[in-house]
Protein backbone atom coordinates (compact mmCIF):
# COMPACT_ATOMS: atom_id res chain seq x y z
CA UNK A 1 0.00 0.00 0.00
CA UNK A 2 2.21 2.16 -1.25
CA UNK A 3 -0.43 5.88 -0.30
CA UNK A 4 -0.31 4.23 3.13
CA UNK A 5 3.52 3.84 3.48
CA UNK A 6 3.74 8.00 2.16
CA UNK A 7 0.91 9.21 4.87
CA UNK A 8 3.11 7.05 7.60
CA UNK A 9 6.16 8.69 6.59
CA UNK A 10 4.74 11.72 6.50
CA UNK A 11 3.34 11.45 10.29
CA UNK A 12 6.36 9.98 10.94
CA UNK A 13 8.09 13.24 10.18
CA UNK A 14 5.80 15.28 11.53
CA UNK A 15 6.09 13.45 15.15
CA UNK A 16 9.97 13.99 15.03
CA UNK A 17 9.03 17.86 14.58
CA UNK A 18 6.75 17.70 17.22
CA UNK A 19 9.87 16.45 19.50
CA UNK A 20 11.85 19.07 18.57
CA UNK A 21 9.46 22.28 19.38
CA UNK A 22 8.75 20.24 22.59
CA UNK A 23 12.25 20.22 23.52
CA UNK A 24 12.73 24.11 22.15
CA UNK A 25 9.49 24.88 24.32
CA UNK A 26 11.04 24.03 27.58
CA UNK A 27 14.37 25.27 26.78
CA UNK A 28 12.86 28.36 26.22
CA UNK A 29 10.44 28.18 29.07
CA UNK A 30 13.66 27.73 31.62
CA UNK A 31 15.31 30.44 29.84
CA UNK A 32 12.62 32.81 30.21
CA UNK A 33 12.50 32.48 34.30
CA UNK A 34 16.22 33.39 34.05
CA UNK A 35 15.48 36.29 31.76
CA UNK A 36 13.21 37.79 33.38
CA UNK A 37 14.56 37.35 37.17
CA UNK A 38 17.42 39.58 35.37
CA UNK A 39 15.28 41.80 33.91
CA UNK A 40 13.65 42.59 37.17
CA UNK A 41 16.69 42.80 38.61
CA UNK A 42 18.31 45.57 36.84
CA UNK A 43 15.16 47.45 37.11
CA UNK A 44 15.39 49.09 40.48
CA UNK A 45 18.93 50.35 39.20
CA UNK A 46 17.90 51.48 36.57
CA UNK A 47 14.19 53.46 37.49
CA UNK A 48 16.97 55.07 40.54
CA UNK A 49 18.99 56.76 38.22
CA UNK A 50 16.61 57.89 36.04
CA UNK A 51 14.85 59.59 38.87
CA UNK A 52 18.11 61.30 39.68
CA UNK A 53 18.63 62.18 36.65
CA UNK A 54 15.53 63.91 36.60
CA UNK A 55 16.37 65.51 39.44
CA UNK A 56 19.78 66.79 37.93
CA UNK A 57 18.26 68.35 35.05
CA UNK A 58 16.19 70.57 37.43
CA UNK A 59 18.96 71.58 39.85
CA UNK A 60 20.58 74.95 39.61
CA UNK A 61 23.49 74.65 37.49
CA UNK A 62 24.93 78.14 36.50
CA UNK A 63 28.72 77.32 35.19
CA UNK A 64 28.06 73.44 33.63
CA UNK A 65 25.35 72.35 30.79
CA UNK A 66 26.01 68.76 29.81
CA UNK A 67 25.16 67.95 26.13
CA UNK A 68 22.99 65.36 26.81
CA UNK A 69 20.33 67.32 28.44
CA UNK A 70 19.57 69.10 25.60
CA UNK A 71 20.96 71.37 22.59
CA UNK A 72 20.97 70.37 19.03
CA UNK A 73 18.13 71.08 16.43
CA UNK A 74 16.61 67.88 17.23
CA UNK A 75 15.12 69.35 20.40
CA UNK A 76 12.61 70.95 18.24
CA UNK A 77 10.43 69.36 15.70
CA UNK A 78 12.21 66.56 13.81
CA UNK A 79 15.82 65.80 13.76
CA UNK A 80 18.05 66.49 11.06
CA UNK A 81 20.65 63.69 11.76
CA UNK A 82 19.46 60.75 13.44
CA UNK A 83 21.25 57.76 15.50
CA UNK A 84 19.46 54.42 16.35
CA UNK A 85 20.05 51.59 18.63
CA UNK A 86 18.29 48.82 17.27
CA UNK A 87 18.00 46.05 19.91
CA UNK A 88 16.80 42.37 17.95
CA UNK A 89 17.78 38.73 18.97
CA UNK A 90 20.45 36.62 17.57
CA UNK A 91 18.60 33.76 16.79
CA UNK A 92 15.27 32.85 14.95
CA UNK A 93 12.06 30.95 16.23
CA UNK A 94 10.51 33.66 18.21
CA UNK A 95 6.99 34.25 16.58
CA UNK A 96 6.61 38.10 15.54
CA UNK A 97 9.04 39.57 18.05
CA UNK A 98 11.67 40.93 15.83
CA UNK A 99 8.97 41.88 12.79
CA UNK A 100 7.33 43.91 14.88
CA UNK A 101 9.93 45.95 16.41
CA UNK A 102 11.20 46.58 12.81
CA UNK A 103 8.20 47.39 10.73
CA UNK A 104 7.65 49.90 13.53
CA UNK A 105 11.57 51.33 12.94
CA UNK A 106 11.03 51.63 9.27
CA UNK A 107 7.34 53.44 9.76
CA UNK A 108 9.44 55.83 11.84
CA UNK A 109 12.48 56.64 9.49
CA UNK A 110 10.44 57.14 7.05
CA UNK A 111 8.31 60.10 9.33
CA UNK A 112 12.10 61.21 9.98
CA UNK A 113 13.17 61.26 5.78
CA UNK A 114 9.81 63.21 5.50
CA UNK A 115 10.45 65.51 8.16
CA UNK A 116 13.86 66.30 6.41
CA UNK A 117 16.21 64.20 7.67
CA UNK A 118 19.00 63.45 5.56
CA UNK A 119 21.48 61.26 7.89
CA UNK A 120 20.27 58.21 9.32
CA UNK A 121 22.82 55.78 11.57
CA UNK A 122 22.26 52.66 13.33
CA UNK A 123 23.96 50.55 15.93
CA UNK A 124 22.83 47.14 15.67
CA UNK A 125 22.48 44.44 18.78
CA UNK A 126 21.59 41.82 17.48
CA UNK A 127 21.93 39.35 14.05
CA UNK A 128 18.46 39.93 12.92
CA UNK A 129 18.51 43.61 12.69
CA UNK A 130 21.91 43.78 11.72
CA UNK A 131 21.11 41.59 8.66
CA UNK A 132 17.63 43.83 8.31
CA UNK A 133 19.39 46.95 7.96
CA UNK A 134 21.91 45.64 6.03
CA UNK A 135 19.82 43.87 3.47
CA UNK A 136 17.90 47.79 3.29
CA UNK A 137 20.84 49.39 2.20
CA UNK A 138 21.32 51.62 6.10
CA UNK A 139 23.99 52.93 7.27
CA UNK A 140 25.16 50.62 10.13
CA UNK A 141 28.16 52.30 12.04
CA UNK A 142 28.61 49.77 14.44
CA UNK A 143 27.14 46.17 15.89
CA UNK A 144 27.76 43.43 18.54
CA UNK A 145 25.79 39.86 18.19
CA UNK A 146 25.94 37.00 19.90
CA UNK A 147 25.72 38.16 23.51
CA UNK A 148 24.47 34.74 24.68
CA UNK A 149 21.75 34.27 27.23
CA UNK A 150 22.87 37.18 29.53
CA UNK A 151 23.57 40.44 28.12
CA UNK A 152 27.30 41.61 29.49
CA UNK A 153 27.68 45.64 29.72
CA UNK A 154 31.21 45.11 28.82
CA UNK A 155 30.31 43.88 25.16
CA UNK A 156 27.47 46.46 24.56
CA UNK A 157 29.94 49.53 25.77
CA UNK A 158 32.12 49.68 22.64
CA UNK A 159 29.49 50.14 19.78
CA UNK A 160 27.27 52.81 22.16
CA UNK A 161 29.96 54.76 22.17
CA UNK A 162 30.35 54.80 18.63
CA UNK A 163 27.18 56.93 18.93
CA UNK A 164 27.19 58.65 21.98
CA UNK A 165 30.91 60.39 21.02
CA UNK A 166 28.84 61.02 17.71
CA UNK A 167 26.18 63.26 19.48
CA UNK A 168 28.90 64.98 21.75
CA UNK A 169 30.42 65.95 18.44
CA UNK A 170 27.58 67.90 17.36
CA UNK A 171 27.51 64.77 14.02
CA UNK A 172 24.07 64.07 15.68
CA UNK A 173 20.68 65.73 16.75
CA UNK A 174 19.07 63.05 18.68
CA UNK A 175 19.85 59.28 19.37
CA UNK A 176 16.90 56.40 19.39
CA UNK A 177 16.90 52.93 21.35
CA UNK A 178 14.90 50.67 19.25
CA UNK A 179 13.86 47.21 21.56
CA UNK A 180 10.75 45.39 22.45
CA UNK A 181 9.81 45.89 26.21
CA UNK A 182 8.42 43.16 28.48
CA UNK A 183 5.01 43.45 29.19
CA UNK A 184 3.94 39.65 30.27
CA UNK A 185 4.48 35.89 28.97
CA UNK A 186 1.69 37.04 26.36
CA UNK A 187 2.67 40.48 25.64
CA UNK A 188 5.57 42.02 24.70
CA UNK A 189 5.44 45.85 23.51
CA UNK A 190 7.61 47.15 20.25
CA UNK A 191 9.14 50.53 21.40
CA UNK A 192 10.97 53.15 19.38
CA UNK A 193 11.70 56.23 22.08
CA UNK A 194 14.58 58.98 22.17
CA UNK A 195 17.84 58.31 24.44
CA UNK A 196 19.77 61.55 23.84
CA UNK A 197 18.84 64.15 24.09
CA UNK A 198 17.23 63.21 27.62
CA UNK A 199 13.97 64.87 27.44
CA UNK A 200 11.64 66.18 30.12
CA UNK A 201 9.34 63.19 29.08
CA UNK A 202 11.90 60.21 28.86
CA UNK A 203 13.29 61.46 32.73
CA UNK A 204 10.37 62.09 34.53
CA UNK A 205 9.22 65.20 36.42
CA UNK A 206 10.44 65.18 39.69
CA UNK A 207 8.39 65.85 42.83
CA UNK A 208 10.70 68.91 43.91
CA UNK A 209 13.42 71.00 43.10
CA UNK A 210 16.42 69.43 44.12
CA UNK A 211 20.49 70.97 44.45
CA UNK A 212 23.79 68.86 44.79
CA UNK A 213 26.79 69.85 46.43
CA UNK A 214 29.17 68.04 44.06
CA UNK A 215 32.44 66.38 44.53
CA UNK A 216 35.25 66.98 42.92
CA UNK A 217 33.49 69.42 40.58
CA UNK A 218 29.65 69.48 38.89
CA UNK A 219 31.41 68.81 35.26
CA UNK A 220 33.22 65.30 36.90
CA UNK A 221 30.02 63.98 38.78
CA UNK A 222 27.41 64.82 36.15
CA UNK A 223 29.65 63.42 33.26
CA UNK A 224 29.88 59.98 34.62
CA UNK A 225 26.34 60.09 35.77
CA UNK A 226 25.13 60.91 33.10
CA UNK A 227 27.26 58.19 30.51
CA UNK A 228 26.01 55.98 33.53
CA UNK A 229 22.81 56.86 32.92
CA UNK A 230 22.51 56.25 29.42
CA UNK A 231 24.42 52.77 29.69
CA UNK A 232 21.74 51.52 32.34
CA UNK A 233 18.72 52.72 29.68
CA UNK A 234 20.75 50.19 26.53
CA UNK A 235 21.40 47.47 29.06
CA UNK A 236 17.86 47.81 31.12
CA UNK A 237 16.89 47.75 26.76
CA UNK A 238 18.71 44.57 26.07
CA UNK A 239 17.78 42.79 29.06
CA UNK A 240 13.48 43.68 27.94
CA UNK A 241 14.44 42.27 24.66
CA UNK A 242 15.83 38.89 26.34
CA UNK A 243 12.79 38.06 28.18
CA UNK A 244 10.75 39.27 25.56
CA UNK A 245 12.80 36.71 23.04
CA UNK A 246 12.63 33.86 25.30
CA UNK A 247 8.69 34.51 26.10
CA UNK A 248 7.72 34.79 22.65
CA UNK A 249 9.60 31.47 21.48
CA UNK A 250 7.83 29.39 24.18
CA UNK A 251 4.93 30.95 22.92
CA UNK A 252 5.98 30.07 19.44
CA UNK A 253 7.23 26.45 20.13
CA UNK A 254 3.87 25.71 21.94
CA UNK A 255 1.78 26.80 19.27
CA UNK A 256 4.10 24.65 16.97
CA UNK A 257 4.17 21.53 19.01
CA UNK A 258 -0.15 22.08 18.99
CA UNK A 259 0.24 22.62 15.40
CA UNK A 260 1.98 19.22 14.68
CA UNK A 261 -0.46 17.28 17.07
CA UNK A 262 -3.48 18.62 15.02
CA UNK A 263 -1.25 17.78 11.64
CA UNK A 264 -0.74 14.22 13.42
CA UNK A 265 -4.58 13.80 13.67
CA UNK A 266 -5.50 14.75 10.59
CA UNK A 267 -3.04 12.73 8.72
CA UNK A 268 -3.91 9.60 10.76
CA UNK A 269 -7.42 10.27 9.75
CA UNK A 270 -6.48 10.46 6.37
CA UNK A 271 -4.26 6.79 6.66
CA UNK A 272 -7.26 5.15 8.19
CA UNK A 273 -9.43 6.24 5.24
CA UNK A 274 -7.00 4.97 3.02
CA UNK A 275 -6.44 1.98 4.77
CA UNK A 276 -10.13 0.90 5.13
CA UNK A 277 -10.19 1.70 1.47
CA UNK A 278 -7.77 -0.44 0.79
CA UNK A 279 -9.10 -3.54 3.23
CA UNK A 280 -12.27 -2.64 0.97
CA UNK A 281 -11.16 -2.84 -2.29
CA UNK A 282 -9.18 -5.89 -1.54
CA UNK A 283 -11.92 -7.85 -0.09
CA UNK A 284 -14.18 -6.46 -3.07
CA UNK A 285 -11.62 -8.03 -5.34
CA UNK A 286 -11.42 -11.17 -2.77
CA UNK A 287 -15.27 -11.69 -3.31
CA UNK A 288 -15.85 -10.85 -6.72
CA UNK A 289 -13.25 -13.64 -7.97
CA UNK A 290 -14.71 -16.51 -5.61
CA UNK A 291 -18.39 -15.22 -7.70
CA UNK A 292 -16.44 -15.67 -10.73
CA UNK A 293 -14.97 -19.13 -10.15
CA UNK A 294 -18.92 -20.49 -8.88
CA UNK A 295 -20.62 -18.76 -11.61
Amino acid sequence: MAVGKEIRTKIKSVQNTRKITKAMEMVAASKMRKAQDRMRAARPYADKIRQLAANLSQANITDYRHPFLGGGSGDAGVPRRVGVILVTTDKGLCGGLNTNILRQLVARMKQWEQGGATDIRVTAIGNKGLGFVQRMGGNVVSHVTQLGDSPSLEKLIGPIKVMIDAFQAGELDAVHVAFTRFINTMKQEPVVEQLLPLSGERLGTPDGSWDYLYEPDAQTVIDDLLLRYVEALIYQAVAENMASEQSARMVAMKAATDNAGNVIKELQLVYNKARQAAITKEISEIVGGAAAIAG
